[in-house]
């Protein structure tokens, strides 16, 4: 977190988890539903509630990890746009409460050792995706030694299709972010670019270059 500013999405990963932009009309973000699986540090959490001013949830299951992100890391109280919920992201997505509520979900669950995702099957994937409002679209924070690329590709294209899926080329630090959208789109870089124009003025995030290292998977 930049202390002087605890809302900047610092690491090029992150800022990367926020791609989904890219798909949506930048007046509708305000009036949208951006949920992470997994808190973190919060920085996901406090850039869609605080900067993008949407309704936001996160799901946690461990509560030490709430309370260092209330004490540290500037998370702000719920509200009636922010929610935390302390559950298990696995059990808590089949709640029908949520299918087709969210506009933007972010996926960053690891165990402590950061080593592979907690949470990597064909069925949570479908999951995922029953949560999406129709142009809604999915995030995916890839990485770790013991974490498969392709294998995670194609069950995340087998839940939402091959031709819903893009990604980026991995970081310097070798993380690979993946979208999957609920509906496939392929939007044209004449659309892509003046989009990521407004994005980096309205909100600071590198979106210009977004277009130039991520592209749809197939085609």
């Amino acid at each position: 977190m930049v202390l002087d500013d605890p809302t900047e999405l610092y690491h090029e990963y992150i800022q990367r988890m926020m791609a989904w932009l890219l798909f949506v009309e930048p007046d509708t973000v305000p009036q949208r539903h951006a949920m992470q699986l997994g808190l973190g540090a919060a920085s996901l959490t406090k850039f869609s509630h605080k900067v993008l001013r949407m309704k936001t949830t996160a799901i946690e299951l461990n509560p030490q990890v709430l309370v260092a992100c209330r004490g540290w890391f500037k998370l702000p109280a719920e509200n009636s746009r922010l929610q935390i919920v302390l559950a298990d992201a696995a059990c808590e997505i089949q709640d029908t409460k949520w299918w087709g509520t969210v506009d933007a979900l972010q996926v960053d669950l690891y165990d402590h050792e950061a080593a592979t995702p907690v949470l990597d099957s064909l069925p949570f994937y479908s999951h995922c995706r029953r949560l999406l409002t129709m142009d809604g679209c999915m995030t995916v924070n890839l990485f770790g030694r013991a974490s498969s690329f392709a294998r995670t590709v194609e069950k995340i294209s087998a839940a939402f299709g091959a031709d819903a899926v893009w990604a980026f080329k991995p970081t310097r630090e070798g993380n690979t972010v993946v979208l999957a959208q609920r509906t496939p789109l392929r939007p044209k870089r004449d659309v892509l670019t003046p989009r990521a124009s407004e994005i980096q003025t309205r909100w600071g995030l590198p979106a210009t270059k977004w277009v130039r290292v991520f592209r749809p998977l197939q085609g």
